[in-house]
């Protein structure tokens, strides 16, 4: 039997994933993240970690295809991270030369988006699809967009940057990119948040996220799936601007899906519902059919879309 593993990097702790040849995924765990010293131990302890995993299951590093690394930073067409701040790099980094000179087997990398996007292409929701465009939707918005089955990583690593979609004019306050408008700052769980403290201020209609003393985005759509008048006001507000950025990308990419992740699509079926009408209202009419699901790989999609770079060719 031949092996690849998959690795997603944080800046807490990395997790790791080992494979067979087909994909299948026969053990996982995590690494602590050591962020000390610049992060110099990152890549070393990694390979460590990984080679320790392989001795002990007799399994010699000649029988190990490759593996492929999910970063959170922009990495260039060939393996290079300019900076990571999470991480502690504070200067470039060539991390696919580094990966494979340390473990001793090939390794690919790529932004953490874009390789949980591969992962649920080779592996989940877009199984089967050639191009798919997932959208994650955590404390910030993230995603990657797969072309042909390919990530699409742009000139200088920065391809997919979905958060930042611009979709207000109006908007006065800064996102954390220093723009002001993006969609992070309406669908993100922080923007979520935002908007039902601008709702509950706005509006005087009766809510029980009034008795709420930390309002999360899960409050508002649990509250609006039970029927709460503002909650469903404010997760109209979240989907119907997500469903304008998802057609923008849409009129350009016209992908065969769009797959919406992360911690805020753990609401469910209600946030495709409530995107659907919106998306349509602004998408080309050769584009409005495009599928939308929900991920299905969770917080695996990172170590799926690792060993996709190595396997999914």
């Amino acid at each position: 039997m031949k092996y690849a593993v998959g690795f997603d990097l944080g800046g807490t702790t990395c997790k790791v994933g080992v494979f067979d040849e087909t994909g299948k995924l026969l053990d996982k765990w995590e690494v602590q993240t050591d962020k000390k010293d610049g992060g110099k131990n990152i890549i070393p302890n990694l390979a460590e970690n990984i080679k320790s995993y392989l001795h002990g299951k007799n399994i010699p590093i000649s029988d190990v295809i490759g593996g492929g690394i999910g970063v959170p930073g922009a990495v260039t067409p060939d393996g290079i991270v300019n900076k990571c701040v999470n991480l502690g790099w504070d200067e470039k980094v060539a991390i696919e030369e580094q990966m494979t000179k340390y473990c001793g087997f090939p390794v690919k990398a790529g932004n953490d988006g874009d390789v949980a996007a591969l992962g649920e292409n080779y592996k989940g929701a877009g199984q089967g699809t050639q191009s798919m465009v997932m959208v994650t939707l955590g404390t910030g918005i993230g995603g990657g967009i797969i072309i042909e089955n390919k990530m699409l990583i742009g000139f200088n690593g920065a391809g997919g940057e979905i958060g930042h979609i611009h979709i207000d004019d109006d908007e006065t306050e800064q996102c954390g990119c220093g723009n002001k408008g993006c969609i992070e700052q309406y669908a993100s769980a922080t923007g979520i948040v935002r908007l039902a403290h601008r709702a509950l201020l706005k509006e005087s209609m009766d809510s029980p996220l009034r008795q709420m003393q930390h309002i999360t985005a899960k409050d508002v759509f649990d509250q609006a799936k039970a029927g709460d008048a503002l909650a469903n006001q404010i997760a109209d507000e979240v989907c119907a601007r997500l469903g304008k950025a998802l057609s923008i990308i849409a009129n350009i990419i016209n992908p065969e899906m769009f797959v919406i992740g992360g911690g805020v699509s753990k609401a469910g079926q209600i946030i495709i519902d409530k995107t659907r009408p919106s998306f349509e209202e602004y998408a080309f009419h050769a584009c409005r059919g495009t599928k939308i699901e929900l991920a299905k790989l969770g917080n695996d999609a990172g170590i799926y879309g690792g060993v996709g770079l190595i396997l999914n060719k």
